[in-house]
């Protein structure tokens, strides 16, 4: 198989919203970012598993439709991963279960190890192999970023080596600066720190840049961070610079707030 210029590995789920949306739509961090760089004119694939259940078959029609150029699914003796989501009087969204299934028990085989070597990009989502997989690429000079945000094990969120680490900092663009060096420092070679409705912050080793939002009529957030790290993404290896890229981010996330999901279903 040719290499691609962008893969994404780990999570996909059913996001089950309550009222007032009453849908179930698929998401997850790393189908996401696949999703919106293929709805972009990108070349991506998505490696992750399904169960063999409805849900599964949902999430790879709707791979197909989004024209994500290779899937590389498993299909696993467990339920398809799903999130049961529900909203406060003012808005906010709340997850009120989640069950990791299929994804929880994914990890790339050695084939699909040796098809994401040969990738330009690859982006990690959830993923809870122990960092195997980013050790795994580092070693094979692929270019790996990786969205810590999502993670929660320690061995999972760990920076070291990564090309361009994600996470969050609630809405403090103080806190965002401060996380940004904390992932330099523990060996991320560049960090990219979002910060709610303060925008995000990021530094490439040479320059930091920040950027703010873009106001719009929100409909749903879910999905806007994984659309900011997909325009992040995509703008640097189209050779723009880290405050093009961060504000191509934006753009891509406000379109995303203005929907229920990740991207339209």
């Amino acid at each position: 198989m040719p290499s691609f210029e962008f893969a994404c590995v780990g999570d996909n789920c059913i996001d089950r919203f309550g009222a007032p949306l009453h849908q179930a739509l698929v998401g997850g961090n790393a189908l996401n970012v696949a999703v919106q760089l293929a709805r972009h004119k990108e070349e991506s694939a998505y490696f992750g598993a399904v169960g063999r259940d409805k849900d599964g078959d949902l999430t790879l029609k709707t791979l197909n439709e989004n024209h994500v150029s290779n899937v590389h699914i498993q299909r696993l003796d467990a339920p398809t991963a799903y999130t049961n989501l529900s909203f406060t009087p003012d808005g906010d969204r709340i997850i009120d279960f989640e069950d990791f299934g299929a994804s929880g028990e994914y990890r790339p085989n050695s084939a699909e190890l040796d098809i994401l070597r040969r990738m330009r990009h690859v982006h990690i989502g959830w993923l809870k192999d122990g960092g195997a997989t980013k050790q795994f690429l580092r070693q094979h000079n692929v270019f790996v970023s990786q969205d810590l945000g999502v993670n929660a094990a320690p061995e999972d969120k760990d920076p070291t080596g990564l090309s361009l680490a994600f996470d969050s900092a609630g809405d403090s663009k103080a806190d965002a600066r401060t996380r940004v060096h904390e992932l330099i420092d523990l060996g991320a070679q560049r960090a990219v720190v979002t910060c709610g409705m303060e925008g995000s912050v990021g530094y490439d080793g040479n320059n930091w840049a920040e950027a703010g939002i873009n106001p719009v009529e929100i409909i749903d957030t879910t999905g806007a961070g994984d659309s900011f790290a997909a325009g992040v993404i995509a703008a640097l290896h189209k050779g723009k610079n880290l405050q093009q890229s961060l504000e191509q981010g934006r753009d891509w996330a406000a379109i995303t707030c203005c929907h229920p999901g990740g991207f339209p279903q």
